[in-house]
């Protein structure tokens, strides 16, 4: 097994949505003080061995995090859609290792208890190898 690509393909779709979503703040770690009234924030990812005989991968199942205070979910989805648009169907360069493929799997629409906030987490699954 190897964690050894995690940050790599962090930081591979960091920049795609910093790069392609640019009406929108995108954060690896929220910010302290008041946040903008629609943002993106990278979540918590689950990994699983995916080594063979011909070398060491994982599959990466990462969250991507929509949030608005904004009434409705309109403006989340468009967002969300900005965002499945960046990473679908292109071609993300590792600093180290490389992506097999890159897939949606779910997402989950919610109101967070006891605010005014509303949200959308995209899980997408990132299959990496290491070279």
């Amino acid at each position: 097994m190897t964690y050894a690509l995690s940050a790599a393909l962090q930081s591979a779709v960091y920049a795609r949505l910093t790069d392609q979503i640019t009406d929108t703040p995108v954060y690896d770690a929220l910010p302290t003080g008041t946040l903008p009234a629609l943002y993106i924030t990278l979540g918590p990812e689950v990994v699983k061995d995916r080594s063979d005989q011909t070398g060491h991968g994982a599959d990466h199942d990462f969250s991507v995090t929509i949030a608005t205070e904004t009434a409705g979910f309109a403006a989340a989805k468009l967002a969300a859609a900005q965002v499945s648009d960046a990473l679908l169907d292109t071609v993300l360069t590792l600093t180290r290792g490389r992506i097999v493929s890159l897939n949606f799997l779910r997402a989950t629409a919610s109101r967070v208890d006891g605010s005014s906030i509303r949200q959308i987490t995209l899980i997408f699954r990132a299959r990496v190898e290491d070279l």
